[in-house]
């Protein structure tokens, strides 16, 4: 029997909501990403880190806040726990190669499409191995060309939003490639739920193991949302620069490029300069003779 979709049960608050996570992920991961390219080899890799939690959690929190308005009529649904948490995992991981890819060999040429490529696939396989997560009385079955629409969504997605975290410098144009980032990660989403059917076994049946969302909802919203407010807090507020250490490192201070010279040179030229001075009365009173 083919089940009733709806995934729009509390009308436009769950999209909404879903975008503005999707939002905020991708604007914190941008901000880390063109951070890691301006400070020193030493401080990368953890604003790239940093960066690529920020956009996974911003993304598995979309995700599962647009999966609260999907319900499906006379078959309630449950979430297996184990596999809902890692989609976060692989949405952390398989970004952060793409990431690093870019944060290290830069935005452009194979090193964009490699990178961007990785995390658009990191996008999908959170996606879908959320949708894997769910439990209910009956299966799940995707279009195929839908499904790989929503995965090359994914992968334009997530090569512009590297581009531009490696173009854009300006925190007014970081937000807005980050609000173009959202639209295209929400757009992914609604794009793989369009190509779900659910075919229902029937009405017995015992009840599908697992937790309900409401159980999910607490640790779901919380533990992401801290986890935002800390990066938020972290990109606003540089520690670098709340320690008192500069981003770069002074040229004095590199291995391999000595001190400023000035200073040695100078009790030099003040001890040289007296003895020319006795050289030359010494030259001249064979003369005066």
């Amino acid at each position: 029997m083919q089940g009733t979709v709806d995934g729009f049960s509390y009308g436009l608050v769950t999209p909404l909501v879903a975008y503005l996570m999707a939002c905020l992920g991708g604007a914190l991961g941008l901000r880390c990403t063109t951070r890691s390219m301006l400070v020193s080899n030493s401080w990368r890799p953890g604003w790239l880190a940093l960066g690529s939690a920020a956009i996974g959690s911003g993304i598995w929190t979309m995700h599962f806040v647009a999966m609260m308005g999907f319900t499906v009529k006379g078959a309630p649904i449950h979430y297996d726990k184990p596999t809902t948490f890692a989609s976060l995992a692989v949405a952390i991981v398989m970004v952060g190669i793409g990431i690093f890819i870019v944060g290290y060999k830069g935005a452009s040429g194979t090193a964009l499409f490699t990178g961007g490529t990785i995390t658009g696939l990191g996008v999908a396989s959170m996606h879908y191995l959320g949708m894997a997560g769910m439990r209910l009385n009956g299966k799940l079955e995707y279009n195929t060309l839908t499904v790989a629409a929503s995965v090359v969504i994914a992968m334009c997605a997530a090569t512009a939003a590297l581009w531009a975290a490696g173009q854009v410098r300006g925190f007014l144009w970081s937000v807005g490639a980050s609000l173009v980032m959202g639209l295209a990660v929400s757009g992914m989403h609604y794009t793989g739920m369009a190509a779900l059917s659910v075919h229902l076994h029937g009405a017995a049946g015992s009840p599908s193991a697992g937790d309900s969302p409401a159980e999910l909802l607490a640790p779901m919203m919380v533990g992401p949302l801290a986890f935002l407010l800390l990066a938020g807090v972290v990109v606003m507020f540089d520690p670098l620069m709340v320690m008192g250490k500069p981003d770069w490192t002074p040229n004095e201070n590199k291995p391999g490029i000595p001190a400023h010279a000035d200073a040695p040179h100078t009790p030099r030229r003040s001890s040289i300069r007296p003895r020319r001075g006795v050289g030359h009365r010494g030259s001249r009173t064979p003369q005066n003779r």
